[in-house]
């Protein structure tokens, strides 16, 4: 329901009790039905105030509809169950959506309830030790989508990539290109136990050999500069990941380095004031963080027996740095093996700065997702060797498809990308079901020849038949499917409301019954505001996935 309408509705009420209690100010909650039979919109109001003013909630809700001023957007009210009220809008009131959009037809929805928020993203944050895999590829979904819905609600986006380029990963790295430029394979019984196999590592062996220049990062061609091998493959893996990401339409405001944690001493100050607090205590040679403090299960070792840090002292320092430069609402969005560390990086923000909240840092886990190809499970890529990559599922399928399909399920569900359902053209496909309804529409306002007017109440008022009514629903939705994606982090529910939208039109415009291009121009001009309305909602919310919008399939 728009706002306006809702404002409208909600004052009509208020008036009602005013009459009544003229001494009581509610809170007038109006919700949509689950049951559509039962109306368009429903209010409990009389329930709730009851036993405040003793009386039947029945008997409230009638004296209630009895006192309500005439609205121009109600046209009845019903009373249900133990004292529901169930209210029935107007043709009026229904169809005043499409003029709403086609007034504002890049901003329907948007909300500025959050504006001068500012929040933190971020998401994918890979080791470069190899390609991105399809775990990497739900996130790059989950934290770009998430981000283009939380600007539509009024918050600034930051998007951050925290690249893991220190410890030892990044030492077998150096050590398993050092192997391949020595010419060793990966059967080879010296080749390093731990080192990577894929072919990429071959890849950066000869690009070495060959002394090329990646990202200002010139290799020297001597395999036993370990360091020199370790600071080439890095910038190498770097700049593999991040054409990967703009094959996937993915950018971030800024990359930040593990490196940097240790070279401005942020670990060691980090541990030091943890010291200093008393926040760490040292048993069997190593030093534990008091994590139970701060609701851990157990202490956790922060500096091993031989003076290396545990991996989650760096997140410590990481998510401090990012507290210290502002972002006082930062969401992390990891795979669901990471669930382990949230306790203490948490505790060990706490246990710092007193100042931040307890669940600061917000998170959102996602479980890997399994791809079909074939009709058989894909588990190895040439390129990677072990995996999925993230370039993989582009080239095999498409940039809109990939990104459509990754955050079409809930993050903390199991998901199964099907390679061939997301190039096939049928309905089956949601990407290609959404993307038809867009170019269907295209078709047929382009057949019908009619310029868009001012889409006022008289205009829209043939619309008036069940595809025509429940279309203009399902559009009625949208600002609320905005708010509650944003509310809940959960943006696949753009996902659904696509594709219940694209149904809704594709019901309409397969209707024998509702044709557009009929002779009657009062409808056809009704009719084609209203599919051009739809048009630019499938847009906007197509736009919020980065996907495309054909007009022609």
């Amino acid at each position: 329901m728009l706002s306006s309408i809702k404002s409208s509705i909600t004052n009509s009420f208020a008036q009602a009790l005013a009459n009544i209690a003229p001494d009581i100010q509610p809170h007038i909650l109006l919700e949509r039905p689950r049951d559509a039979s039962h109306g368009d919109v429903a209010c409990n109001m009389a329930m709730q105030l009851a036993k405040e003013l003793k009386t039947n909630p029945r008997a409230l809700a009638q004296s209630l509809i009895d006192a309500l001023p005439s609205n121009p957007y109600i046209s009845s009210v019903e009373i249900a169950g133990p004292g529901f009220m169930n209210i029935r809008l107007t043709n009026e009131a229904k169809q005043a959506v499409v003029q709403v959009i086609l007034d504002n037809p890049d901003t329907y929805g948007e909300s500025q309830a959050h504006a001068g928020e500012h929040v933190m993203l971020e998401f994918v944050s890979a080791n470069p030790t190899g390609p991105l895999h399809v775990g990497h590829a739900r996130q790059a979904a989950l934290g770009d989508i998430l981000g283009n819905v939380l600007s539509t609600q009024g918050f600034d986006v930051h998007r951050e990539f925290y690249y893991n380029d220190a410890g030892v990963q990044i030492a077998n790295l150096a050590l398993s290109v050092q192997a391949r430029a020595k010419g060793l394979g990966v059967d080879d019984p010296s080749f390093p136990e731990g080192g990577y196999r894929g072919d990429y590592i071959a890849d950066i062996a000869t690009a070495f050999l060959a002394k090329e220049t990646i990202n200002a990062v010139t290799a020297t061609g001597d395999i036993d500069n370990l360091d020199a091998i370790r600071e080439f493959a890095v910038a190498y893996l770097r700049n593999e990941q991040d054409l990967d990401l703009k094959a996937f339409g993915v950018e971030f405001n800024h990359y930040f380095l593990e490196s940097s944690l240790y070279s401005n001493q942020d670990v060691n100050k980090t541990v030091n004031r943890l010291i200093e607090q008393g926040h760490t205590f040292e048993e069997g040679g190593a030093l534990w963080l008091r994590t139970t403090d701060y609701g851990d299960d157990k202490d956790r070792v922060m500096r091993k027996s031989d003076g290396g840090y545990t991996y989650f002292v760096p997140d410590v320092a990481y998510h401090l740095n990012k507290w210290n430069r502002g972002f006082t609402k930062v969401i992390n969005i990891q795979g669901t093996d990471h669930h382990g560390t949230i306790a203490r990086v948490r505790a060990g923000v706490q246990a710092v700065n007193l100042g931040v909240a307890q669940n600061y840092p917000d998170y959102i886990l996602h479980k890997m997702v399994m791809v079909m190809k074939d009709g058989a499970e894909v588990k190895l890529s040439k390129r990677a060797g072990s995996y999925v990559t993230l370039r993989d599922l582009v080239d095999w399928t498409s940039r809109d498809a990939a990104r459509f399909l990754l955050i079409s399920r809930k993050a903390d569900t199991e998901f199964v990308f099907d390679v061939d359902l997301a190039v096939s053209k049928s309905d089956e496909n949601p990407v290609y079901y959404v993307q038809y309804a867009h170019a269907r529409i295209c078709s047929i306002l382009e057949k019908a020849e009619l310029s868009l007017q001012k889409a006022d109440a008289t205009l829209l008022a043939p619309l008036t038949a069940d595809s025509e009514m429940h279309l203009m629903k399902i559009m009625s939705e949208y600002p609320d499917t905005l708010a509650a994606a944003t509310n809940e982090l959960a943006p696949h529910h753009i996902v659904y409301y696509l594709k219940d939208l694209a149904g809704a039109v594709h019901t309409f415009c397969g209707s024998k019954t509702e044709r557009v291009l009929t002779d009657d121009i009062a409808l056809k001009t009704a009719r084609v505001h209203l599919l051009a309305a739809a048009r630019q909602l499938l847009l906007n919310g197509l736009k919020l996935l980065g996907v495309s919008a054909p007009n022609r399939m």
